[in-house]
């Protein structure tokens, strides 16, 4: 009795063409054994929980996480959900490079993001492996050719590629830049970066090329101005690159790691976003409640301009995704749920929502302290607020979202 292979994955392009709204997950392999445990359980959740169109699975530094951001991307699959497989040219041969596509075409996989990726650790300049593909473009037309059924998604840089951007000569004002760059124009530590329009344009061209190539749509880098999207998007139809344009949303979840990464990328922060983050540096549970509402925002306007859909960068966390979600109104009280679920076992409270016993809380219904808080989330209060003869106080159950903690 032979084996048959397993039905493949639908193509992401076809997809995006019968939902033209819909969010979509990114997953970064962990360190450790328990860490892949943990978000195997996180990406059961989340599918449960916001339905994605598919989930994301990067290829880690170098190629460092190869093996298991294979492993990932099968489970995915095994969960029913559509995977997108990263593949990178970082220390990887031509020989590596088919090994990685034959081990996910066998299984299924129709999908794959095509990149150039990230210098290998401790390495500051991007070398080619011997022998090896020199960029992302290389890749595309490579899958194109041998796997011409696969759906090849790569990157898009709306305010430039990181290595094109520039630090501004101290001899030069950043008044000096024209309309288009000072939208690109980053400063972090008395200093002034920019993609200058030349460069910019440069990217276009080369973006264009991997499109032509056989890409089949983009998902740009993390951006914290929906209009910088909505400027790309206008530059990309006017050079003819027709394909989906998919913002990448980075959630904001901690006040350090946030700006090392936008450091890292030499992503532009709008000084208003700055300023409110600082505001709440050292509080983490009013800093996410800050990056939800901002998330929300961000993404109606994006999906205003005619975005397809919101692609989250997770961080391997929920809290901030399922906020923005239920504000977009795509499900609802996600976040409450998470904390309840979270708490059940030890009633601590973790935010507004929801109390435990012996706390104070108010809801429409007037105020209250609480008596007993069930597992599903909902409270026995007794109402201070009412009183009924002989001093009766009445007791009221209220579901979770119903009252919050004073």
């Amino acid at each position: 009795m032979t084996a048959t292979s397993p039905a493949p994955d639908a193509r992401i392009d076809d997809l995006m063409r019968d939902q033209p709204a819909f969010a979509s997950l990114e997953f970064f392999p962990p360190r450790t054994a328990e860490g892949v445990a943990n978000l195997k359980e996180r990406i059961v959740r989340m599918r449960d929980s916001t339905k994605p169109m598919f989930m994301d699975v990067t290829w880690g530094a170098g190629g460092s996480t190869s093996d298991l951001t294979l492993d990932l991307v099968k489970f995915i699959r095994s969960t029913g959900v559509v995977a997108n497989m990263h593949l990178t040219c970082t220390n990887m041969t031509p020989g590596k490079v088919d090994e990685a596509l034959a081990a996910a075409s066998a299984c299924g996989i129709r999908n794959i993001v095509a990149l150039r990726g990230d210098p290998p650790l401790g390495e500051d300049k991007w070398t080619a492996t011997g022998g090896g593909f020199e960029c992302a473009l290389d890749l595309v037309r490579h899958i194109k050719r041998e796997y011409p059924e696969m759906c090849v998604s790569v990157a898009g840089y709306p305010e430039g590629h990181p290595n094109a951007i520039s630090e501004l000569p101290s001899s030069q004002s950043a008044a000096s830049l024209t309309e288009r760059e000072k939208l690109r124009c980053s400063e972090a530590g008395g200093k002034v970066s920019v993609c200058f329009d030349a460069d910019y344009d440069n990217e276009l061209k080369y973006l264009k090329e991997k499109v032509d190539a056989g890409a089949d749509f983009i998902i740009t880098q993390m951006f914290f101005d929906p209009e910088v999207f909505g400027n790309f998007m206008s530059d990309c139809r006017a050079i003819g690159i027709k394909v989906p344009i998919v913002p990448g949303i980075m959630c904001i979840n901690n006040f350090g790691g946030f700006f090392r990464m936008t450091g890292f990328c030499k992503t532009r922060v709008p000084p208003t976003l700055v300023a409110e983050m600082e505001k709440r540096k050292d509080d983490e549970h009013e800093l996410k409640e800050y990056g939800v509402e901002f998330g929300a925002e961000m993404c109606m306007r994006l999906l205003a301009l005619g975005a397809p859909c919101v692609h989250f960068y997770t961080l391997n966390l929920e809290k901030v995704v399922y906020g923005i979600l239920d504000a977009l109104g795509w499900t609802t009280e996600l976040s409450a749920k998470m904390d309840l679920d979270n708490d059940a076992g030890t009633m601590q409270a973790k935010g507004s929502a929801w109390a435990r016993v012996g706390d104070e809380v108010q809801s429409m219904f007037g105020s209250g302290v609480v008596k007993e808080v069930r597992q599903d989330g909902a409270a026995c209060i007794e109402m201070r607020s009412w009183k009924l003869a002989f001093g009766q106080t009445p007791t009221a159950v209220l579901q979770a979202g119903m009252y919050k903690k004073v």
